[in-house]
C-alpha cells in the first residue's frame, strides 16, 4: 500500500479485499494477512480510523497481521490502527512470511495487500 488514502480509496481497497477474501476460500477468520505498508504517507485521522474499523470488523479478520513497515510516521499510526489484534511489525518480507507461517508451517494461504 502506498500514498494518500482518501475515502474513496479505502472503499475500492475494502471492494478489492473482499473479493480475494472470496477467491482464497479459507474459512472465515482463518486467512493470514501481509500488508506492505513501506511506502505508504502519513494519512489523515479520517484515514486511520476508516482503517481501523476495517481492521476491527470481525467479519474479515485476519488470523494474523504481518505490517512491514518503514521509519515514518505511518508506521505508527498503523500500530494504533491495528491495536487489540495479533500483529506484528517487520522491516523485511523474509521475516514477516517466517512469522505468519511460523504456527502453521504447511499452511500457505496468505492474503497480500500492496
Amino acid at each position: 500500500m502506498a500514498g494518500f488514502f482518501a475515502e474513496a480509496d479505502i472503499a475500492r481497497f475494502v471492494a478489492a479485499r473482499d473479493r480475494e477474501l472470496a477467491a482464497l476460500g479459507t474459512r472465515a477468520n482463518e486467512h493470514l494477512t501481509l500488508v506492505d505498508i513501506r511506502a505508504m504517507d502519513i494519512q489523515a485521522a479520517q484515514s486511520v480510523a476508516a482503517f481501523q474499523q476495517l481492521l476491527a470488523d470481525p467479519r474479515t479478520a485476519s488470523r494474523r497481521i504481518a505490517f512491514l513497515v518503514g521509519r515514518s510516521l505511518a508506521a505508527m499510526q498503523i500500530r494504533r490502527a491495528a491495536q487489540g489484534r495479533d500483529t506484528r511489525y517487520f522491516a523485511e518480507l523474509d521475516e514477516a512470511e517466517d512469522w505468519l507461517l511460523a504456527t502453521h508451517p504447511t499452511e500457505r494461504t496468505a492474503y497480500r495487500a500492496g
